[in-house]
C-alpha cells in the first residue's frame, strides 16, 4: 500500500492505494464513521487479486487526514473528496471502469456520490449502509449533552479478533459522536432520500441480519428508494455490522466478486 496526500475540501486528506499490475478496473473504497481506510486491507487484497487497482481516502477528521476528529459539518464536502480520489485513480489508469464500495456511513457517502456521478460508474456496492431510516442521530441530538458511549467492538463481527483490533487501533475514534456530524447525518439522509434513484446502475446491497449498529429494516427503506427493483442483495444470517470482516467473509467476498464480474461484463 502507498499513500497520497491531497488537497481536500477542508484540508489535506490521505488517500491509500493498493496497486495492481495491468488492472482491468478501479475500485474506490469509502470507509465508515470513526474508522479509516487502513482497516480495509483484506478487502483490498481480494479486489487486487480480482483485477482491481484499489484507492481509498481517509475522510476529513478521520485516520491520517486533517481536521478535528470525526467532525464533518457537511457530507457534500466528503463526497467532493471522494471525487478527488476518483480523479487520482483515473489519472493513473485512464479509461478503466470504476466501481464504488461504501460501508456504513461510507454507504451514505457512496450513495450520494452515485446520485451525482452515476454515468461515470460501472457499479455501486453498499455494505451495512447508513441510508433510509437511521434513528441514532435523532436520538442523540435530543439530549442536552451527547453521551460518551463508544461503539461496542463486539457489534462489529462474530470474529473476536476484529473487535480486539478495532479497540486497540489508535486511528479509530473511541469517543462520543459530535453534534455537527450528527446534524450533517440528518441532512444527508434527507438529501439522499430526496435526490432520487441511481437509474440502471448495477447495485449490490450487503447486510448482516444481526446488525445492531445500522439495523437492516431502516437500510432497506433507503436502498429501495435508491434502486427500486434493480439491485442484487445478500443478507447474511447471524452476521453483524462489518460483513467484510465477518466469520463468513469468504462467502461475502465470493458474492462481491461474482457481482462485479457481471457488472463489468455489461
Amino acid at each position: 500500500m502507498s499513500e497520497h496526500v491531497l488537497a481536500g475540501a477542508r484540508g489535506t486528506i490521505v488517500a491509500h492505494e493498493w496497486p495492481r499490475a495491468r488492472p482491468r478496473y478501479l475500485a474506490l473504497l469509502v470507509h465508515g464513521y470513526g474508522e479509516h481506510a487502513g482497516r480495509y486491507g483484506e478487502l483490498a487484497a481480494v479486489l487486487t487479486g480480482h483485477g482491481a487497482a484499489v484507492f481509498a481516502p481517509d475522510h476529513m477528521g478521520h485516520g491520517r487526514s486533517a481536521g478535528e476528529r470525526v467532525v464533518i459539518e457537511d457530507f457534500e464536502d466528503v463526497v467532493t473528496d471522494v471525487h478527488t480520489v476518483a480523479r487520482l485513480a483515473r489519472a493513473a489508469h485512464p479509461d478503466l471502469p470504476l466501481v464504488v464500495i461504501g460501508h456504513s456511513a461510507g454507504g451514505l457517502i457512496a450513495a450520494r456520490y452515485a446520485q451525482l456521478h452515476r454515468d461515470a460508474l460501472a457499479a455501486l456496492v453498499l455494505s451495512g449502509p447508513v441510508i433510509g431510516v437511521w434513528e441514532t442521530p435523532g436520538r442523540l441530538l435530543a439530549q442536552a449533552e451527547i453521551p460518551d458511549v463508544p461503539i461496542n467492538p463486539a457489534a462489529l463481527s462474530r470474529d473476536p479478533a476484529v473487535g480486539a483490533a478495532y479497540a486497540a487501533d489508535p486511528l479509530v475514534w473511541h469517543g462520543p459522536m459530535k453534534r455537527p456530524t450528527l446534524e450533517a447525518f440528518v441532512r444527508t439522509l434527507d438529501r439522499v432520500a430526496e435526490e432520487g434513484d441511481v437509474g440502471g446502475l448495477p447495485l449490490l446491497w450487503l447486510h448482516g441480519e444481526e446488525d445492531r449498529l445500522v439495523p437492516l429494516p431502516g437500510s432497506r427503506i433507503g436502498v429501495e428508494r435508491l434502486t427500486g427493483d434493480t439491485r442484487a442483495e445478500r443478507i447474511y444470517p447471524g452476521a453483524r455490522h462489518e460483513v467484510f470482516l465477518e466469520t463468513n467473509r469468504a462467502d461475502v467476498f465470493a458474492d462481491l466478486t461474482r457481482f462485479l464480474d457481471a457488472a463489468l461484463a455489461r
